[in-house]
């Protein structure tokens, strides 16, 4: 047996729960796809960081010295972010060029974080500390994602560090 209802909330309702749950579920696929964030290494103890900005990541900072990583800022654009840490040991910049970006970041930790590798998608890198405890190797999920926020705690030096990733518009890669 077939029933009509030609009540027109009734269509009206039924339609826009459709709409709406199409809606969230293209929004969760979108957002699924296209950004990525790692879990944090390291212990994870002391006060926490965020550095992010607003485009492409331009450079890369880091403080250390022996196999301790002690701080960092980005660049985005011509701006400097605030030092996530402290600014103890030796510098290291990394400069990236017009058409490269971010797209790995390998490194190894214990209690703190003793070495990190910036990769660009050219093949480029910044190594700085010195490799000591177990390995972890952060990467987009994206093709044409790039490293955008980096993030962590830090007590002395740098415990905890964590990447995310995410397809800026007019992404160069």
């Amino acid at each position: 047996m077939f029933y009509t209802i030609n009540n027109p909330l009734f269509y009206f309702s039924s339609m826009h729960y459709i709409i709406l749950a199409s809606l969230l579920a293209a929004t969760a696929f979108a957002g699924g796809q296209f950004s990525s964030i790692n879990d944090q290494v390291g212990s994870g103890s002391g006060t926490a960081y965020t550095l992010q900005g607003q485009g492409h990541i331009t450079g890369v900072r880091v403080w250390h010295s022996g196999n301790l990583i002690y701080g960092f800022q980005l660049r985005f654009g011509d701006i400097w972010s605030d030092r996530a840490g402290l600014a103890n040991g030796l510098i290291e910049t990394f400069e990236l060029w017009d058409d490269e970006v971010i797209v790995q970041v390998s490194g190894t930790w214990s209690h703190y974080i003793h070495s990190l590798q910036f990769i660009s998608n050219r093949g480029r890198s910044l190594i700085v500390g010195l490799p000591s405890g177990q390995t972890f190797n952060m990467y987009t999920k994206h093709p044409k994602a790039e490293l955008c926020t980096i993030s962590g705690r830090y007590h002395g030096a740098i415990t905890g560090f964590a990447a995310q990733w995410n397809v800026i518009s007019n992404n160069i890669i």
